[in-house]
């Protein structure tokens, strides 16, 4: 899964955090409810401007951090 596509940081958006590009969605908030289990289906529904490869993009994202390397974020400063 190419997450970069997916996922960005832009200083002007949500304060430069993590989010799915072209929206206001943080990926902290899709991982914290997948980790609450809540289901991608009900995530889905709760913001209708996700697509399913937004979650499994959150989710690699969340895994490349997890490998302790740097991921560099296009658009971050």
């Amino acid at each position: 899964m190419d997450w970069q596509a997916r996922i960005g940081a832009d200083p002007n958006v949500c304060h430069g955090k993590v989010c799915v590009k072209g929206t206001r969605i943080l990926v902290s908030v899709i991982l914290d409810n997948l980790a609450g289990g809540v289901s991608s289906e009900a995530i889905l529904r709760s913001y209708p401007s996700l697509k399913p490869e937004d979650i499994q993009a959150a989710l690699s994202y969340a895994a490349e951090l997890a490998k302790g390397r740097i991921v560099t974020l296009p658009g971050a400063v």
